[in-house]
C-alpha cells in the first residue's frame, strides 16, 4: 500500500537513474553541454547588443531566442548536476522551489514557441514586402511582439500552474528529472481532471497556433519565391528561411518526443532524458545555426578575434 503524506513542503525529485560507473561521464558531459550553452548564448546576445549594424529586429529576435535558452537550461541543469553527485535518497527539493522550477521551464518552453512564430513574422514581411520592411518591424512594433510572446506565456503557464497548486498533496515524490507541471500534479490524490482538460487545451493551442502560423507564412514565402524571378530574394528567402524552419524542427519534434513519452510510465529513463534533451538541444544547437548562418554576425566576430590577435608593435 502507498504511503501518504500530506502538503509536504519538502519533495524527493528522482532525477536521472545513471549506474555508479556511469556517473561522471554523464556528468561531466552534461556539464560541457551547460558550458558551451551558456558561451555561446551569452555570446550571442553580447555580440547583438555591441555591434550596432546587428539592431535589427531579425537579429534582435535571435537574441531573445538566446535569452530564452539560456532561462530554460540554467533553471534544469545545474539543479540536475548536483543532484547526479547525490545518492537517491537525499535528492530534495522545497515545494516552493519545485513550483518555481516548473513555472519557468513551462515559460521557457511555451515562449520558444511564441519567439519562432514572431520570426517567421518577421521572415514574412522581409520577404513578401520588403518596401514596407522597415514600416512595419519599427522598433515599436518589434517591443509589442516580444512584449506579447512573453506576456502570452506568462498568462497561460500562470492558469497551468494556478490550478496545480489549488490541489492538495499526498505524496511526495516528483518521478521526473526536474520538475513540472504534470510531476507537480501527480502529486496530488485530488480529482485532477480540469488540470488535464486544460493541460490538453494548452498544447493543442499551442501546438495549432505555431504550426499553423508556420505552415501559412512559408507558403506564402514559397508562392512568393516561385513567382519571382528575382534571384537574390530566392536566395536569400532559402538562407534565412531554411535555417528558421531547421530550429523550429528541433524545438517541435523534442517537444513532441517529451509530451509522447508523459503517456507512457514504463518508459519513464527515456522520458527524463528527453525532457533535458529539449533544453539542452536547441541551447547548443540554435547559436551554432543562426550564428554560421548570418554573415553580419561571423564578419563581426572576425574582426573581433583578429583585433585580438594583433599585438602592439
Amino acid at each position: 500500500m502507498e504511503n501518504y503524506t500530506y502538503n509536504s513542503f519538502t519533495l524527493h525529485l528522482e532525477g536521472l537513474n545513471v549506474s555508479k560507473e556511469s556517473i561522471y561521464p554523464v556528468y561531466i558531459l552534461i556539464f560541457l553541454s551547460y558550458l558551451f550553452i551558456i558561451v555561446a548564448n551569452v555570446g550571442i546576445v553580447v555580440v547583438v547588443v555591441m555591434e550596432k549594424s546587428l539592431h535589427q529586429p531579425m537579429y534582435l529576435l535571435y537574441g531573445n531566442l538566446s535569452v530564452n535558452d539560456l532561462l530554460g537550461n540554467t533553471i534544469v541543469v545545474p539543479r540536475l548536476l548536483v543532484d547526479l553527485l547525490r545518492p537517491p535518497s537525499e535528492r530534495v527539493i522545497s515545494y516552493y522551489e519545485c513550483v518555481v522550477q516548473a513555472f519557468i521551464t513551462h515559460m521557457s518552453s511555451t515562449a520558444v514557441h511564441t519567439a519562432l512564430m514572431i520570426m517567421a513574422f518577421d521572415r514574412y514581411v522581409a520577404i513578401c514586402y520588403p518596401l514596407r520592411y522597415a514600416a512595419i518591424m519599427t522598433n515599436k512594433m518589434l517591443i509589442k511582439l516580444t512584449v506579447s510572446a512573453w506576456g502570452v506565456a506568462f498568462v497561460l503557464v500562470g492558469i497551468l500552474l494556478g490550478l496545480t497548486i489549488r490541489l492538495n498533496r499526498c505524496r511526495t515524490l516528483i518521478k521526473s528529472s526536474y520538475c513540472d507541471n504534470a510531476a507537480l500534479f501527480k502529486l496530488s490524490c485530488e480529482d485532477v481532471s480540469i488540470n488535464n482538460i486544460y493541460g490538453l487545451t494548452f498544447t493543442v493551442v499551442l501546438f495549432t497556433g505555431s504550426i499553423g502560423s508556420i505552415v501559412l507564412t512559408y507558403t506564402k514565402i514559397t508562392v512568393v519565391c516561385l513567382t519571382s524571378k528575382n534571384k537574390s530574394l530566392n536566395s536569400k528567402a532559402l538562407k534565412t528561411c531554411s535555417t528558421h524552419l531547421v530550429v523550429y524542427l528541433i524545438m517541435l519534434i523534442s517537444g513532441f518526443v517529451v509530451i509522447i513519452l508523459h503517456r507512457f510510465p514504463q518508459y519513464s529513463d527515456y522520458r527524463k532524458l528527453s525532457a533535458i534533451l529539449f533544453f539542452t538541444v536547441p541551447g547548443i544547437l540554435n547559436p551554432i545555426i543562426y550564428g554560421m548562418q548570418s554573415k553580419e554576425i561571423r564578419t563581426f566576430l572576425s574582426k573581433l578575434f583578429e583585433s585580438k590577435t594583433i599585438l602592439p608593435s
